[in-house]
């Protein structure tokens, strides 16, 4: 068994097909109250798997209806999952800071599962919350005419393509309300002028990468999930777009991606908000979830959220 492919310090891909993921420090959910807020996992989907874990508010049962946030882990699709200590310390202080329920969902990763199954994984937690909302006591004060997507990184690709299915969907009982895609992963075969010119040929080599793992077979980064230029939508689906404010980090390799896409959606749709933290590199808030910047980004994203 030979290896076949890795990114150090987060996978490795080996000549039989199986994969070694390397995981920082895992924190188990709790519904005692720490930091203001509570959290537990429930299963969205025990056919796949997909599970999510639940944030909110220590005082959930006091507040009036509350907006709820579904969330999409980064990682190049690859690796990432809600329990790193990381995701679960911002997600529980997004809980808080925003007056929020927040539903992050551990999709299937590539390559075993490879796009669009993380689309389709993530796209079910919006049926998910429909059926359980009379029967999840935590869901007894969402309210479901407030629901927005957010995700970091692949999770602020994935933001995008479930919004899509969600107006495309004409089941779909969800009306998500806006996005909130956060240093958001896109490519496609043509280089852009950084990706051509920087001298960290590491930054695109690792791109290049998770791309290599997460794309269908028989695809290459021109895939509508990767090239957001070949995901258009119709006049009327773009009337129907959900409000939209992007995060990008000034420090951020995939910065120049972030911006590209804002620009993308601001001819298509109105109001859409570029954010920078200027300071800052790719996905901080994750490594750093109790930095100034990453309780900025809180405040950020409660001032969109509660906007509505």
């Amino acid at each position: 068994m030979a290896l076949v492919a890795e990114a150090p310090d987060y996978i490795q891909v080996f000549s039989d097909g199986s994969v070694k993921r390397f995981a920082p420090e895992i924190v188990p959910p709790s519904i005692n109250p720490t930091h203001g807020f509570m959290s537990k996992d429930v299963v969205i989907d025990s056919s796949k798997p997909v599970t999510a874990r639940m944030f909110v508010p220590e005082n959930l049962l006091t507040e009036t209806a509350l907006p709820v946030l579904v969330y999409f882990h980064g990682g190049g699709f690859s690796i990432g999952s809600t329990t790193w200590i990381g995701y679960h310390y911002f997600l529980g202080g997004v809980s808080v800071t925003c007056k929020c329920i927040v539903l992050s969902v551990d999709y299937r990763l590539a390559p075993e599962y490879k796009l669009p199954i993380a689309y389709e994984d993530c796209y079910s937690s919006l049926a998910w919350l429909c059926n359980e909302v009379s029967h999840e006591p935590w869901l007894q004060r969402a309210d479901l005419s407030r629901v927005f997507l957010s995700g970091d990184s692949a999770g602020g690709n994935i933001a995008h393509h479930v919004a899509v299915k969600a107006i495309r969907d004409k089941a779909c009982q969800v009306r998500v309300k806006g996005i909130l895609p956060v240093h958001p992963y896109f490519g496609s075969e043509e280089r852009t002028k950084l990706e051509q010119e920087t001298g960290d040929v590491g930054e695109v080599a690792m791109n290049d990468f998770f791309w290599g793992l997460s794309l269908p077979e028989g695809s290459n980064r021109d895939y509508y999930g990767c090239n957001i230029d070949n995901a258009d939508l119709s006049k009327d689906e773009w009337a129907r777009f959900p409000a939209v404010v992007v995060y990008v980090g000034g420090l951020d390799f995939l910065k120049e991606r972030g911006v590209m896409y804002a620009e993308f959606l601001q001819k298509r749709v109105k109001g859409v908000e570029l954010v920078e933290a200027k300071g800052d590199t790719h996905v901080y808030h994750i490594f750093h979830p109790d930095s100034d910047a990453s309780l900025l980004l809180q405040k950020q994203m409660s001032e969109f959220i509660n906007s509505f």
